[in-house]
C-alpha cells in the first residue's frame, strides 16, 4: 500500500511538472521596464487660490460648516 502510494505521488508530481513547461514560450531578453507616466492633476478649483490661513485653520464641524456655506451658490 505504501509503495503504490509513493509511486502514485511520484508519477503525479512528474506529470504536473512536465505539463507546466511550454515549448512555444519564448523569453524576451530585450524587455525593459520604464517608469509609469501619470497624467497631470486636474484643477478643480477653477483657478481660485486657497486662502493663506487655510493651512492654519483647525478642522472641526464649525469651520467645515462655514466653508460649505461659502461654497454654496447664492439663490
Amino acid at each position: 500500500m505504501k509503495k503504490t502510494l509513493l509511486f502514485g505521488l511520484l508519477a503525479g508530481s512528474l506529470l504536473s511538472v512536465t505539463s507546466c513547461s511550454n515549448p512555444d514560450y519564448k523569453k524576451d531578453d530585450e524587455v525593459t521596464a520604464k517608469p509609469l507616466e501619470y497624467p497631470a492633476a486636474v484643477d478643480t478649483t477653477g483657478g481660485k487660490k486657497a486662502p493663506e490661513n487655510a493651512a492654519t485653520r483647525e478642522v472641526n464641524a464649525a469651520n467645515a460648516t462655514e466653508d460649505i456655506k461659502k461654497m454654496q451658490p447664492v439663490m
